[in-house]
């Protein structure tokens, strides 16, 4: 941004300041907001990027006592003679008009969305490039972030391969299974993935309330005959339910369900949480799809006659992820790294045959949101400002 000031005033008794620039736009700006977020080192610490001034000594009904500007500027006095200054670049980015509002959360939070059903033509990086080299670590992350899914090709047919993108990104998200788990056939098991049997869609760990948001599976060996991949974009069969079936859509976005995982891996557990199958925000947006057939609690803390109608509204949203418009089915190899949104898709794998060996063998783990896109932003910022 190279942003001109050309003038700058103050309105409403001096509690607001008008800015308008030399393309003929407007901004207002509360004096309570701006003296809130003076820059000078007594108010911000530079270093942390942190807010040093307490809200209890904020004036909550303050006014500008003296207000100057240049064309790269604004200078405050305020009541008490604390004195402010704020660049334009930083006044016009943080702009309240809806626009501008828009605009900047939308470079926060990546909020692009690419729906798609069976058509899908899975994105595909390298591995060893998306360790190596930023530009492809950046479209890995940021294809994750729109298209929900990516496979990753070229890894080592071993252990440890998804510690390596845990070391990329930050780090990996610990939960009762380990840092990284291994899915194959276990006597005993204490999950049903680590079993031969189908799997149907699911999401995993709605029984965290904070289930984890992003997936990793690591393909270290796969059986000849059966064990293929399912995956569906739940916001787009979600999308789909709403106008098939509204009725249905409002109960399981309303509808708290009970999970539990009980058992011992990393170290023992008892885990338990309610959630609405499709979580929205205050929008009506989907943001996250909390399903898992296997831990679904047999405990159910809603009214008797509400039983039924959540049953067959949930078979109706089960039988549209099943169907031949929404199910992409797909094989992994060997080496192959399949990274997805867990909030987003549901996954599934078709069954297998055990034998008296190990004949598929995946190692996974889960990374946060949050940590990705940290990732992804110093990624966005580092190429297009390279030092």
């Amino acid at each position: 941004m190279d942003c001109i000031i050309q003038k700058a005033e103050t309105l409403d008794r001096a509690h607001v300041m008008q800015v308008v620039w030399d393309d003929g736009g407007e901004s207002l700006y509360p004096a309570v907001w701006l003296r809130d977020n003076c820059q000078c080192s007594d108010c911000y610490l530079d270093s942390a990027k942190a807010r040093k001034l307490l809200l209890e000594a904020l004036d909550v009904n303050i006014n500008i006592k003296g207000l100057t500007f240049d064309r790269k500027k604004v200078y405050i006095t305020w009541p008490h003679e604390h004195y402010s200054e704020f660049e334009a670049d930083w006044l016009k980015k943080r702009c309240f008009s809806r626009q501008a509002r828009a605009k900047l959360q939308g470079e926060l939070f990546l909020p692009e969305c690419q729906y798609w059903g069976s058509e899908l033509q899975l994105p595909t990086l390298d591995f060893g490039d998306v360790l190596k080299n930023d530009e492809d670590a950046y479209t890995w992350l940021s294809t994750l972030k729109k298209v929900g899914i990516v496979r990753l090709t070229g890894a080592a047919d071993k252990q440890g391969e998804i510690k390596k993108l845990g070391k990329r990104i930050g780090f990996l998200y610990l939960t009762f299974y380990g840092h990284t788990w291994q899915v194959q056939d276990k006597i005993n098991a204490n999950n049903v993935a680590y079993t031969t049997g189908k799997l149907s869609f699911h999401t995993d760990y709605p029984a965290f309330h904070h289930p984890p948001g992003v997936q990793l599976l690591h393909c270290i060996k796969q059986t000849v005959t059966g064990g293929e991949s399912e995956i569906v974009d739940g916001f787009n069969v979600c999308q789909k339910l709403k106008e098939k079936n509204p009725r249905a859509f409002q109960i399981l976005s309303s509808t708290f369900v009970d999970f539990t995982d009980i058992g011992e891996d990393y170290c023992d557990f008892s885990v338990q949480s309610k959630h609405k199958i499709i979580e929205l925000d205050d929008k009506g947006q989907v943001v996250r799809i909390n399903f898992n057939n296997a831990t679904r609690d047999t405990i159910f803390d809603v009214p008797v006659e509400r039983v039924q109608p959540f049953y067959a509204s949930l078979r109706e949203f089960v039988d549209l992820m099943n169907s031949r418009e929404f199910k992409f089915t797909f094989k992994m190899n060997p080496g192959d790294v399949i990274t997805f949104d867990n909030w987003r898709l549901l996954h599934g794998r078709r069954g297998y045959e055990a034998g008296k060996e190990i004949t598929r063998h995946l190692e996974g783990a889960y990374a946060d949101w949050d940590v990705i896109l940290s990732r992804l932003r110093i990624l966005r910022q580092s190429l297009k400002d390279p030092r």
